[in-house]
């Protein structure tokens, strides 16, 4: 709630004073106190805005800050959250740096959509800047180092004082109408914002981008920010970065250009073994035409033999399938006598045999005729016997079958007669009546 209240009825407000107990976090963050000769305020700044910065906080720097009065509520502790910073007394340059920088961004200058590709192996490399400066000293060096047959055209500029900014721009433009180089560096040393404040006029912003040729600024130090680093085609922390920037390694040239070569030796060495082997293989298959001639020759006479050894195998087998349909139709040409006297001869066979097998039959039937008439009961009857059956007509074979009065069936052999069984006293129960 008092947080809420602080904020919403104070304004960000723009004081002044020297910093005093600075930290600068691990999570980019700074936080330092704001004192003067009678009073301190604690205060912290982001990472994001204090990245921002065109210079380096330091411990006693006296500064100019806007900020929204806040609480820090997790200690209770009234604070400044800093939006903006600059050094004191420069207050009017950094208000003009802000405007250029708010109107050019708004027409556009500082898009990434208008920012070239440098040139990966440029032919020659043009440098915009003082011939006295340092910075001239370390860009060659490093050029010379990396790459020290790529020509170097220096366009003389004084990079610092009055009419700085006109010489600087004039040299852009004189880079650009010669086209002399494949990319263009605008660069000088480190200093104050001071030094630095001609890389920040309109006149230079415009003149590269303006510029035909590629750009790279390598203005001041790598906390440094000018105009001229938004509006080039790329911004490099130093000159000596810029140099690097706008310049193929030689050593890493070497060593693609070495393994390139031995790929190629490889490749080649490959080729060469290939080619060698086919050139083997079509040479086995090459002839003499006068070989290959003979070699038909011999062939056709092979052929020839083989087709005439085939015809004549031919007919020697057509001739030998005559002689064997021959021989077969001879076999089976009909002849009526021959014929006739195997019919006579098979019909006296098959009357022999009829009467061997009716007399067979015969026989058999005479033996069984026997055999019934012993096996016939009438037989036995006619010898004197009887057959005694029940009314049911069952033969009694033990007479004990019988009851005492029981009437039975005597059958005889010429008829048959009652009889009535009388056994003897208590021998059999007696019928009942």
């Amino acid at each position: 709630m008092a947080r809420d209240l602080l904020e919403a009825g104070m304004p960000p407000v723009w004081i002044g004073g020297e910093i005093s107990n600075l930290t600068l976090a691990a999570s980019g963050h700074g936080y330092f106190s704001l004192k003067d000769g009678g009073a301190q305020v604690r205060c912290v700044m982001f990472r994001h805005k204090l990245s921002q910065l065109p210079f380096r906080l330091q411990e006693g720097m006296q500064v100019e800050l806007r900020g929204q009065v806040t609480l820090y509520e997790a200690r209770g502790e009234f604070q400044i959250s800093v939006g903006e910073m600059r050094a004191a007394g420069l207050g009017r340059l950094f208000e003009a740096f802000e405007r250029l920088k708010a109107r050019l961004q708004a027409e556009g200058l500082f898009d990434s959509a208008r920012k070239r590709e440098l040139p990966a192996h440029p032919a020659a490399i043009g440098i915009v800047t003082s011939p006295a400066a340092a910075a001239l000293r370390d860009v060659v060096s490093t050029l010379r180092r990396r790459m020290p047959g790529i020509p170097l055209i220096l366009y003389p500029a004084q990079v610092q004082g009055e009419g700085s900014a006109q010489q600087i721009a004039g040299a852009v433009r004189l880079a650009g109408e010669r086209r002399e180089v494949d990319v263009l560096i605008v660069c000088r040393g480190g200093g104050s914002i001071e030094d630095l404040w001609s890389f920040n006029e309109e006149i230079v912003a415009r003149a590269i981008a303006a510029c035909p040729i590629p750009t790279v600024s390598g203005v001041g130090h790598e906390t440094d920010f000018t105009i001229c680093d938004f509006v080039a085609d790329r911004r490099a922390p130093t000159p000596t970065a810029a140099a690097e920037l706008v310049s193929p390694n030689r050593e890493h040239l070497t060593m693609q250009l070495e393994q390139a070569r031995r790929a190629l030796e490889r490749a080649l060495a490959r080729l060469l073994t290939d080619k060698a082997q086919q050139l083997d293989f079509l040479g086995r298959r090459l002839t003499h035409p006068g070989s290959r001639l003979q070699a038909q020759r011999e062939r056709l006479s092979a052929l020839s033999q083989t087709l005439r050894l085939r015809v004549r195998a031919g007919f020697e087998q057509s001739r030998w399938r005559l002689q064997l349909a021959g021989s077969r139709l001879s076999r089976h040409r009909p002849d009526p006598a021959a014929d006739a006297q195997a019919l006579r001869q098979r019909q006296t066979r098959l009357q022999q045999a009829r009467d061997r097998l009716l007399e067979n039959r015969a026989r058999q039937l005479a033996q069984l005729a026997a055999t019934l008439t012993a096996l016939n009961p009438d037989a036995v009857l006619a010898r004197g016997y009887a057959i005694v059956q029940k009314r049911d007509g069952q033969a009694v074979k033990n007479p004990a079958e019988l009851l005492n009065h029981e009437k039975v069936t005597l059958r005889l052999a010429e008829g048959s007669t009652e009889a009535r069984i009388e056994h003897p006293q208590g021998a059999q129960p007696e019928l009942p009546f």
